[in-house]
């Protein structure tokens, strides 16, 4: 990718806001999983990612973790598959004894000109990636956490808007915003808070990877900003939603959007 994200800002120092917690997160090793990782890490956290098959990327991630002298978890797998999703629930819990913070951010997209291009196949592969294995690692992760931790959801602008080339993508990221509200209301009692993350059009390996060159040329002009967001500025939305200075926050999604006013 030229330009490369920008997964951290070396002037951005961290503040202990995660010391020795435990993060657990999804889609780690690339994009705003990578930059939430390290992100974490300069608050002292320990890391746990899990990624699906990119090992190249998967070891980038670990070296920064490293680098900041923080202990990093890696394990591979689909988290559209259940059992695994409890298989890295125990192996982050046999490592690390605990989980404080879940981030659910491991997403895919596939975009159509038309709407009837949408096969059974890919309908049934996002909502599994996007949504379902959101529901798998919470049911894993839960019986680990305990009052004061907490939760977060990426989601995506495309949930408010709609985006008509990713129409079972959109659909998947509504579909956030409303277990993230469920969620909360659920396990409010438990003192675990849940909350999301809407990002806009964020510069990612997804976006090359998934749209041509026009498009690519282009993204991130439309908002009112007039440029595409960098992980690493997500990744500040997430350290806050997860960590105490958000402790009277729950069931909220917060947008990180370059200035596109959204409702929700």
């Amino acid at each position: 990718m030229h330009p490369q994200p920008r997964t951290d800002r070396p002037d951005r120092h961290g503040a202990q806001k995660l010391q020795d917690r435990v993060v657990l997160i999804t889609g780690g090793d690339s994009g705003i999983g990578r930059a939430v990782a390290v992100a974490a890490a300069k608050e002292g956290a320990n890391i746990a990612f899990i990624y699906l098959n990119e090992h190249t990327d998967a070891q980038e991630t670990r070296r920064l973790v490293d680098e900041l002298e923080r202990p990093c978890l890696s394990v591979a797998g689909d988290v559209g598959d259940e059992s695994f999703c409890r298989s890295a629930v125990d192996q982050t819990v046999d490592r690390f004894g605990k989980i404080d913070v879940l981030i659910n951010n491991a997403g895919e997209q596939h975009p159509q000109e038309n709407p009837e291009d949408i096969t059974s196949e890919q309908i049934e592969r996002t909502f599994r990636t996007n949504i379902f294995a959101q529901f798998y690692m919470v049911k894993a992760a839960l019986p680990h956490m305990k009052k004061g931790t907490s939760i977060v959801n990426i989601a995506s602008i495309t949930a408010y808007e709609g985006n008509p080339r990713l129409i079972d993508y959109s659909a998947t990221k509504g579909a956030i915003v409303s277990f993230t509200r469920a969620l909360s209301n659920a396990i409010v009692d438990r003192g675990i808070r849940v909350n999301a993350v809407a990002p806009g059009p964020i510069w990612t390996p997804l976006i090359p990877a998934t749209f041509p060159a026009d498009k690519v040329k282009e993204f991130g002009k439309d908002t009112p900003m007039k440029r595409p967001g960098q992980p690493d500025e997500v990744a500040a939305a997430v350290i806050f939603l997860a960590c105490d200075d958000a402790s009277y926050i729950s069931g909220q999604t917060l947008h990180v959007n370059g200035g596109q006013v959204v409702n929700g």
